[in-house]
């Protein structure tokens, strides 16, 4: 009966707009499931990508040029879970990365975030890149519902995908989204530690964890050595590809190549004449000029110890010619050269002006050539001091010594603490006669910098006795200066008020010029634990980049006595990188020249730490003792034997005689202020005698 009445029942009718209307909406909500034709993104973007006349020279439907039909590709294949681009200005990125986000949207349906270095870079390319691509792309128009109210600059929603588009510069940008690509534009225009939690790569990694085809794409000019994001993870590629001609004169494949002076092969020409410019072959040293280039720029990406090869057909190829896998992750590097947006001539010229400008002092022109035209990392040329040097000084030394040992001559005990996101590093230095200096011990403590309790672990280390070589007995740390300029700021500020009868001090780095190492101080107001404490705390100004110049003055000091820094035999090699993780590079500032000091080594704490630790000396006014003071410090400290007992072995010959000169001049007036410090006889001698058989082995920590 049911189906019969079925059967008969009358066809529901509506009204043709209303019919529609649900049509379109049925449509729109099946949309996402539809399954196209798998596509690459370089023919996809050929069909459908659109050059935007606010971005662009000309407006229309793009066509790759032959470079980057490979790397559109790479961004594609979802084998390769991380391309890295080291790239050049004129190169076409931009347009490659905006045709892989709309390729991502329209046809992959996945979500994705980009991170731009700052969030005023990410507002500039939302405005300038991608709403005009939004606007004048046809294929992002059907999973591109009505402009809903959370759509703002920095949140795009698709049918089936979304957009993340967000500044790299704080951890909370790195945080609770969930996605399966993730682009990184100008990678090294990021901070080396992000908030000092991890690097960029790592925490826009964690955002991919789960993806079932997790893809990073990070591509960005190069700046400098040693420093570079894109040229660690170029050197921490499975192939570093580069994209191959043919020489019409021998048949060979090479990359276009700047070459050199000194370099037979690369770009050449006549003596000002840039107008000459040409390309030497490296195999025949055959020429070709741009135009011959253009005629046959059709080429090959190989692999730099052709392990790999990606042709003009588009397949993987190993070293054999098989057709392979492609690999997990793949780097290029692209230069000016490649562009027919830019003239060889152009570059030439460039680099004629920016030789001119590097011979007359100034090197901006020539690092902004290396960077933007060559695609290249620059390397400074500076003064720095070598870490290899100073770990082998320590072997080398007349009377070695472990961590957590006072050796004869050392007198008096500072730290530096430089604070982190979640540990304390902590260096501390002995002082001596003439301003000798001894590293004597360095640690890293680590606790949850937030909870109060948990600062007693630095407090009980700053309490630590370290054991004297010349009797065994132990000695203080006399002073400390605590970096206060990172996180935790509060958090410093309320212990080191706790801690000012110890002479614990808060510093904050100054690199004005000619700051002195201990300036002048102003009160802070301090908020912890709900409480605001009124001008609670001391704030010292501590002049990093003059510290910095006598740390490294002392450093070049190659003979023991005053000025000269030694180091323990069991210092880890991270420390010797970290003290001589800076440079000092003479540059051009509108009052004139002026040193620089500039990181070459991110992590750079030990360096850090020995700044603050010289503050705390300065503090203590070791720098202003007379050499009658530091006389009787060395009576006191380390005392000859009264008469009533034996003489020790350490403190026979001339060592007791000096050890006795020492004492008597306790009973003498200083005598008048002098700057020149007298040779420190007594404690060369006193080094000499001292038997290395009977050093103690350090305490653990």
């Amino acid at each position: 009966m049911t189906a019969l009445a079925l059967t008969h029942t009358a066809p529901l009718t509506l009204p043709r707009v209303t019919r529609r209307a649900v049509l379109k909406a049925f449509r729109a909500g099946l949309a996402p499931l539809k399954a196209e034709p798998p596509q690459r993104l370089a023919d996809w973007a050929g069909e459908n990508f659109y050059l935007s006349p606010e971005a662009s020279h000309t407006r229309g439907e793009w066509a790759a040029w032959p470079f980057q039909i490979g790397i559109l590709d790479w961004m594609g294949d979802d084998a390769i879970e991380e391309l890295s681009v080291r790239k050049s200005k004129r190169t076409g990125y931009t347009k490659m990365l905006l045709a892989f986000m709309a390729y991502c949207a329209a046809h992959r349906r996945r979500k994705l975030a980009l991170w731009q270095p700052t969030d005023d870079d990410r507002d500039s390319f939302v405005k300038s890149e991608i709403e005009p691509m939004l606007r004048d792309v046809r294929a992002l128009g059907p999973v591109m519902p009505p402009r809903a109210a959370q759509d703002t600059i920095k949140l795009k929603t698709f049918l089936g995908s979304v957009w993340h588009l967000l500044g790299g510069k704080a951890a909370r940008a790195y945080r609770r989204i969930t996605v399966a690509v993730a682009l990184i534009d100008e990678l090294d225009g990021f901070d080396q530690m992000v908030e000092k939690s991890a690097d960029p790569i790592t925490l826009a990694r964690g955002r991919l964890e789960g993806a079932p085809f997790p893809k990073l794409v990070a591509g960005s000019t190069p700046r400098l050595k040693g420093l570079s994001h894109i040229e660690h993870r170029s050197l921490q590629a499975q192939v570093r590809m580069r994209y191959l001609i043919t020489c019409p004169h021998c048949d060979a494949e090479h990359p276009l190549m700047w070459g050199g002076k000194n370099v037979p092969h690369g770009f050449k020409w006549d003596t000002n004449r840039p107008e000459t410019v040409r390309h030497v072959c490296p195999h025949c040293h055959g020429s070709i000029t741009q135009a011959d280039y253009l005629a046959r720029w059709v080429g090959t990406w190989a692999d730099q110890d052709e392990a790999y090869r990606y042709g003009a057909d588009r397949i993987w190829r190993d070293a054999t010619g098989q057709p392979c896998r492609a690999p997990r992750h793949v780097a290029a590097h692209i230069w000016a050269a490649y562009s027919p947006q830019r003239s060889w001539e152009s570059i030439a010229r460039e680099a004629i002006e920016a030789a001119a400008k590097f011979k007359a002092g100034d090197h901006g022109p020539m690092q902004g050539f290396v960077n933007e035209t060559l695609g290249d990392v620059w390397e400074l040329k500076g003064e720095s001091a070598d870490e290899h040097v100073l770990a082998k000084r320590a072997a080398a030394d007349a009377q070695p010594y472990r961590c957590g040992t006072v050796p004869v001559g050392c007198l008096k005990l500072v730290a530096g603490l430089d604070v982190q996101d979640d540990r304390v590093e902590v260096v501390v230095w002995g002082f001596g006669l003439g301003e000798e200096m001894w590293c004597i011990d360095y640690q890293v403590l680590h606790f949850n910098l937030s909870v109060e309790s948990e600062w007693a672990i630095v407090d009980r280390y700053l309490e630590t006795r370290f054991t004297q070589a010349w009797h065994g007995g132990g000695m203080p740390i006399d002073a400390c200066t605590i970096d206060s300029g990172g996180h935790f700021t509060h958090q410093v500020y309320y212990w080191a008020r706790k801690r000012a009868h110890k002479a614990t001090h808060a510093g904050k780095g100054s690199s004005k010029a000619g700051q002195p190492i201990k300036g002048a101080f102003t009160l802070q107001d301090i908020h912890w634990n709900g409480q605001k404490l009124k001008n609670g705390a001391r704030l010292y100004a501590v002049g990093t980049d003059t510290a910095k110049d006598l740390i490294f003055g002392r450093l070049q000091v190659t003979q023991p006595g005053p000025g000269y820094v030694h180091f323990p035999t069991d210092l880890p090699h991270t420390f010797y990188k970290g003290i001589t993780g800076e440079m000092r590079v003479l540059v051009k500032t509108p009052t004139g020249e002026e040193h620089r000091w500039i990181k070459t080594y991110a992590r750079n704490e030990p360096l850090d730490c020995t700044v603050y630790a010289l503050h705390a000396a300065h503090c203590i006014g070791v720098h202003l003792w007379t050499p009658a003071a530091w006389q009787r410090l060395l009576a006191a400290v380390q005392p000859p034997p009264d008469l009533f007992s034996p003489i020790a072995p350490a403190l026979q010959g001339a060592a007791a005689d000096a050890a006795r000169e020492a004492a008597k001049a306790e009973d003498k007036p200083d005598p008048p202020r002098r700057h020149a410090v007298p040779p420190a006889d007594a404690i060369a001698a006193l080094r000499e005698t001292a038997p290395r058989n009977q050093l103690p082995a350090g305490r653990q920590w």
